[in-house]
């Protein structure tokens, strides 16, 4: 497989382990750097069982790093990058969004 088509097949990867609103609330309380596992249940809402389950498939995928200091566990983006990309999705999707709202209220 050339390099191009390896990068597609990366990215699919990539976007099916994104692929769920939870992960990308994790990532989302991430980008702002690293933080606690108690700070992403804060911030996230989510209990700590689902929480590891969560961060143990995006640390396997790569896309999140662990930094162990004692007991305690910070957690960080892999790719900062990765942040960036997912605010892009999320502002295409609110003009989407904003577009189909336009278009209910012309169709009334």
């Amino acid at each position: 497989m050339d390099g191009r088509k390896q990068v597609y097949v990366l990215h699919a990867q990539l976007c099916e382990t994104l692929a769920n609103p939870k992960r990308l609330e994790i990532i989302d309380a991430l980008g702002g750097g690293r933080i606690s596992v108690s700070e992403i249940m804060k911030r996230t809402g989510l209990a700590q069982s689902n929480l590891s389950q969560h961060l143990a498939l995006l640390r396997q995928r790569g896309v999140v790093r662990a930094e162990r200091n004692g007991r305690s566990v910070r957690y960080s983006l892999a790719y900062p990058e990765t942040s960036q990309a997912c605010a892009l999705m999320r502002r295409v999707l609110m003009k989407q969004l904003k577009e189909g709202e336009n278009l209910a209220r012309k169709m009334r």
